[in-house]
């Protein structure tokens, strides 16, 4: 056993009513647990339903979206790893991902991010580019390789994919990635944390 894992926490990021994103996220996290490496968490963002408009500053925060920004920051500045699970909409990555990303900055900086994405013959890959440019500006690294499912409603048989070798051969490499990544900044974020 590692004494020391890194933190990953996988993000699912579409909260909408009947999402698919939780089938794809609890693969997803299930399958990054086996390794020993990697303490995995999980965050819905319905759980975390931050206001869409941000208080001005010096503006008193309503009391309840405070509470609920606290809970999720805390979440995700224990992470030294990041994997975000997003279906793409309009050829982007959905209100709520976004809104979650923009209430937070230094909970993302200078940590490695992976992203699994799903969606139609785009695999969701579109919002995940969209994300690495938004990540870039939050100081996160993200790490090349991903995960898509295209066409995910013929992709998964109940609650894991029908081509499970090649799901989990593309997940392990971007872990591989991660836990590289993840080992190397967790160490300068100790040793040089960096400055904003």
């Amino acid at each position: 056993m590692n004494e020391h894992p890194l933190k990953l926490t996988v993000i699912l990021g579409s909260v909408r009513n009947g999402r698919f994103g939780p089938t794809v996220a609890r693969w997803f996290a299930e399958l990054a647990d086996t390794r020993p490496e990697l303490a995995v968490e999980f965050v819905d963002l319905l759980e975390y339903p931050l206001p869409m408009v941000m208080p001005e500053p010096g503006e008193a925060p309503d009391p309840e979206a405070d509470q609920v920004r606290r809970s999720l920051s805390v979440r995700l500045a224990e992470a030294d790893v990041f994997v975000v699970v997003t279906p793409e909409y309009n050829h982007s990555m959905p209100a709520a991902l976004k809104n979650a990303i923009d209430w937070f900055s230094g909970e993302w900086a200078a940590k490695p991010i992976g992203f699994v994405s799903y969606g139609g013959m785009g695999g969701g890959l579109r919002a995940v580019e969209h994300l690495r440019q938004v990540f870039g500006e939050l100081h996160a690294v993200s790490v090349r390789e991903s995960l898509s499912f295209h066409n995910f409603w013929d992709q998964f048989d109940g609650n894991r994919p029908l081509d499970v070798d090649d799901a989990e051969s593309a997940a392990k490499t971007m872990l591989d990635r991660l836990v590289w990544w993840g080992e190397l900044l967790r160490t300068a974020r100790t040793y040089r944390p960096l400055e904003r």
